[in-house]
């Protein structure tokens, strides 16, 4: 029930946080629009979920770490925080990479990256995630747990997000699906980013509203909006 409750903290909170940074900082959105951010459809990121509640068994784990100075048990602690939440990336990243053909993201541009699903430069970002985690939330995780204990009927809550989550996942699935076979059939990886921002480009061009949680509803058939994609050579060989 622990852990049921940091994912689903983790991944909206982690879901607003992508929001924003594609919004302001990502240089995969020049224009700077609004774009719904990751996998599935609705307000949350798994990874964020998963890495949320690998923080939270790190820092629990925190007095097990010996050494000389409570600073160099902190220091080993973010450390440990960063490497795992990049290989956690990386094992995101490649499996959608290998099994799907789809690229979630791109660190292509960034210095020392490694096949555009980790660099050093985002490795850091985790460490100082991981900082903030144990010095603003970490000490009232508990605080919230116990809370959480005598409020059992936001166990449904959790419950029903937990719901839509898992149909969330399934419909997701399904789109990948698609995008995998268009990927085989032409020999690309898929851009998963861009293909939003394609088809949300395409409906402003229209003059049609475009569904902020809904990024590939289009009048035009998906395969024609991949098709010119890579006639323009907006796909990754």
């Amino acid at each position: 029930m622990i852990l049921a409750f940091l994912f689903f903290i983790g991944a909206n909170l982690g879901w607003v946080l992508e929001l924003f940074f594609r919004r302001f900082i990502s240089k995969a959105n020049p224009e700077r629009k609004w774009i719904n951010p990751g996998f599935c459809t609705g307000p949350y990121v798994p990874l964020y979920g998963f890495g949320l509640c690998i923080l939270f068994l790190m820092a629990s784990l925190e007095q097990n770490v010996s050494s000389v100075t409570l600073w160099w048990n902190k220091a080993i602690l973010f450390a440990l925080a960063a490497i795992s939440l990049t290989v956690l990336e990386y094992i995101a990243g490649i499996g959608c990479l290998k099994l799907f053909k789809l690229r979630l993201w791109d660190y292509s541009d960034e210095w020392k990256n490694y096949k555009g699903i980790i660099c050093p430069k985002y490795s850091v970002a985790w460490a100082l995630l991981g900082a903030i985690y144990y010095f603003l939330i970490h000490p009232h995780i508990h605080v919230a747990l116990n809370w959480l204990s005598e409020n059992l009927a936001f166990s449904f809550v959790i419950g029903l997000f937990f719901g839509v989550f898992i149909i969330d996942v399934v419909n997701s699935a399904r789109l990948v699906s698609k995008l995998k076979e268009f990927a085989n059939d032409n020999d690309v990886v898929v851009r998963y980013e861009m293909i939003k921002a394609h088809i949300k480009n395409f409906n402003d061009k229209v003059h049609k509203k475009a569904s902020f949680f809904r990024p590939f509803h289009s009048d035009h058939p998906l395969y024609e909006h991949l098709k010119e994609m890579l006639d323009n050579r907006k796909m990754w060989k």
